[in-house]
């Protein structure tokens, strides 16, 4: 147990460019892990956790890669996760399996439309987190800016443990609020500075404001303390074990989120946040698990942090290499030993696990067997993302991760029948890597549908067939993935009788198609009102399962519908001829029949856009978003430049990227994400059916 309580699992998370990449780097330096920093836009390189070539080359973060480092004899495993809401998917994995985070904001950006991604990720998987507010060094930071965004955009309660001394380019180090001390950083300069932390007396000029800090940041802590309040009511001194104590319950429970900042790239601040880390953020003693029991009809059982106990593990992340599979693996419970057998939960087969390493970005190191709280990898072990290893004796399995439907797909086609094989195999890798990036064939067209989170995913993917797979392909003209959905109630009354010689088909459903509102939680709803027995109950589960299948192409354009509560008030069945397959018919026969009487519309995806721009370009580039059929949120202009908040329609945000740079010269960027689905103007609505039935027409000739 005394190794178990020194392992922090924890992960950097941040909108894009927000300086993730680099704290891992300096992380790794000053741990001892690297002897030499390097940048994102490295020349000998790049960063040492973008290990991809393709990233290396576009400077961004496409996979999370996992490394461990020890600090403070405690023994951290470390994940750098992408920004981009492309790969959002990496980030939700990571977060599945750490017990911390840190999330780093930008000084000058705040919360910018990444942030609210990556906070309802973390508060999806109640992780205890850290601010760490980044770039203290460029021109128009303002932690207390940063400060209030997150408490009025985020709904957290953070807390300054540190101030700034200086900003800008007079940013030279911090003072701790807890020890009362003045920290600077200092070192041989260069690429390797800032390993020499500097503790000193606060100077005169920050004495005041750290006076005043320190008593807002004892105020917010003590509503956690019940002897700290009563010490800070009496104006007595406060013991700093006493502060850190309440800081760590106060931030393993999610009470508070602790605020730090620095800039990782000038080498200040990186060295306090990782004593944070190990005073603040959880072991896995700290965080508990749960899994469902299969062997007593799914209960909720808790996992204990035991290494005698028996093994519970998870797959949370797996990519194959020439060698074979490598599956990334969290361990709740119990000892995963080389050589040893364990079964897998969702196949219900042995498996014989034949070699154990630890990761280092994309080096590793073979290990011979991993407990409680280790994040470890397998090598050629068969098994699938969301997997849970467990011993024999025991039918546990972990909650998977929230996997995000695609919004965007384009066809591809092979260039020879030698590229078909190749991309078929690149496809069926992908697949298994990545819950979202989804690979079908349009049955009308024959065509090869690869369909992902945006136009980055698919390009990456795109580009990883040709490399990694030699796989030559043409690239059809992204679509935009379209919804259907009921506008108005409508009601049905199905029979479906079919009399073959023998017993027949028999099955009659009556009920109601209740279109859902737009911010509803789920996209389909099921209510049996049956009475009587009018439909016997063994049957109701075949209606539901007819009306599901029903729903995955619309009679519209052949478009997933959704938005649906399906109310089965009635019907009958025949003693002889009714069979779960008549009901099912039925139902999917009725749900077609009435949705056609729903007024149904079509409805497309909206992204949340963020623009940031030279203020002189503002009138220009809101023109367009306007000319877009997009909805300005917000202006905010700080110093300079203008962040501009933008609801758009997917359709019209096709090669934004290089139409935003053309109209800024080069210094405008962008981030979007999905928002919501929205109706489509009518007018449009009636010129994507036309478009659809054309790409349909010559298949059925």
């Amino acid at each position: 147990m005394e190794k178990i309580v020194k392992i922090r699992n924890i992960g950097i998370s941040a909108h894009i460019d927000s300086g993730k990449t680099t704290l891992s780097e300096r992380i790794l330096y000053y741990a001892g892990r690297i002897h030499r920093v390097r940048e994102v836009h490295d020349s000998n390189g790049g960063a040492t956790m973008d290990y991809m070539e393709l990233e290396r080359e576009r400077g961004i973060t496409i996979t999370s890669a996992a490394t461990q480092v020890t600090w403070n004899d405690k023994s951290v495993n470390l994940i750098d996760t992408p920004g981009h809401v492309d790969f959002t998917v990496e980030v939700e994995r990571s977060l599945r399996v750490l017990d911390g985070a840190i999330m780093v904001l930008c000084a000058v950006g705040g919360v910018q439309s990444q942030s609210f991604t990556v906070d309802q990720q973390m508060k999806r998987y109640r992780v205890p987190r850290i601010a760490f507010v980044n770039k203290m060094d460029r021109v128009g930071a303002d932690p207390d800016r940063v400060h209030k965004d997150m408490i009025e955009k985020l709904s957290l309660n953070v807390v300054p443990i540190q101030i700034n001394m200086g900003i800008a380019e007079t940013f030279e180090g911090v003072i701790d609020l807890i020890a009362m001390q003045a920290i600077t950083f200092e070192g041989n300069g260069g690429d390797n500075g800032g390993e020499k932390v500097v503790r000193k007396p606060i100077p005169d000029e920050y004495t005041e404001a750290a006076e005043k800090a320190r008593n807002e940041m004892l105020e917010a802590i003590s509503m956690f303390n019940d002897e700290m309040m009563e010490l800070l009511l009496e104006d007595k001194a406060i013991e700093t074990d006493m502060i850190c104590r309440t800081l760590r319950e106060a931030t393993i429970n999610r009470d508070i989120v602790p605020m730090m900042m620095g800039s990782a790239f000038k080498n200040k601040g990186v060295q306090p946040l990782m004593d944070a880390v190990c005073d603040f953020l959880p072991s896995p003693l700290d965080r508990p698990a749960f899994a469902r029991d299969h062997d007593n009809e799914g209960t909720e059982v808790p996992l204990s942090s035991d290494p005698d106990a028996k093994l519970v593990a998870m797959v949370f992340k797996i990519t194959d290499e020439s060698f074979g599979q490598l599956s990334y693996v969290r361990i709740y419970q119990g000892k995963m030993v080389k050589g040893q057998q364990y079964r897998n939960a969702r196949t219900n087969r042995m498996q014989r696990i034949g070699r154990i390493v630890r990761m280092h970005a994309n080096d590793r190191e073979d290990i011979t067997d991993a407990g409680p709280g280790d994040i470890i990898a397998l090598i050629a072990v068969d098994c699938a993302s969301g997997d849970t290893f467990c011993d024999d004796g025991i039918n546990y399995s972990l909650e998977s991760i929230f996997v995000a439907d695609p919004v965007i797909s384009l066809s591809i086609a092979p260039e020879s029948s030698a590229d078909q094989e190749r991309m078929a195999k690149a496809l069926n890798r992908f697949m298994k890597e990545d819950p979202t990036f989804r690979v079908s064939t349009d049955p009308e067209t024959g065509q090869t549908v690869i369909a992902g989170m945006g136009e980055l995913h698919l390009d990456v993917y795109i580009e990883r067939m040709r490399r990694e797979f030699k796989a030559q392909v043409t690239v059809g003209v992204p679509s935009v993935s379209y919804r259907e959905a009921p506008t108005v109630e409508a009601k049905f009354n199905y029979k479906h009788k079919k009399q073959t010689g023998g017993s027949g088909q028999y099955a009659h459903v009556v009920g109601r198609l209740i279109p859902l509102e737009k911010d509803a939680e789920v996209s389909y709803e099921f209510e049996d009102n049956v009475t009587s027995g009018r439909i016997p109950s063994e049957y109701i589960p075949a209606v539901n399962k007819g009306f599901q299948a029903a729903m995955k192409k619309g009679p519209l354009a052949g478009y997933e519908i959704v938005g649906c509560k399906m109310c089965l008030d009635d019907g009958s069945h025949h003693a002889v001829d009714s069979s779960d397959m008549a009901f099912k018919t039925a139902a999917r026969d009725a749900f077609i029949e009435v949705f056609r009487k729903s007024k149904p519309r079509l409805l497309e995806p909206i992204m949340a856009v963020e623009i940031e721009m030279p203020a002189e370009f503002q009138g220009q580039v809101i023109g367009d978003i306007n000319s877009r059929r997009g909805i300005i949120l917000s202006t905010e202009n700080r110093d300079n430049y203008t962040i501009a908040q933008a609801e758009v329609p997917l359709a019209s945000m096709f090669g934004y990227a290089t139409v935003i740079r053309g109209m800024t010269k080069g210094m405008g960027t962008f981030s979007m994400e999905m928002s919501s689905y929205a109706k489509v103007p009518l007018k449009i609505s009636e010129e994507i059916l036309a478009k659809r039935r054309e790409q349909l027409q010559p298949a059925k000739k």
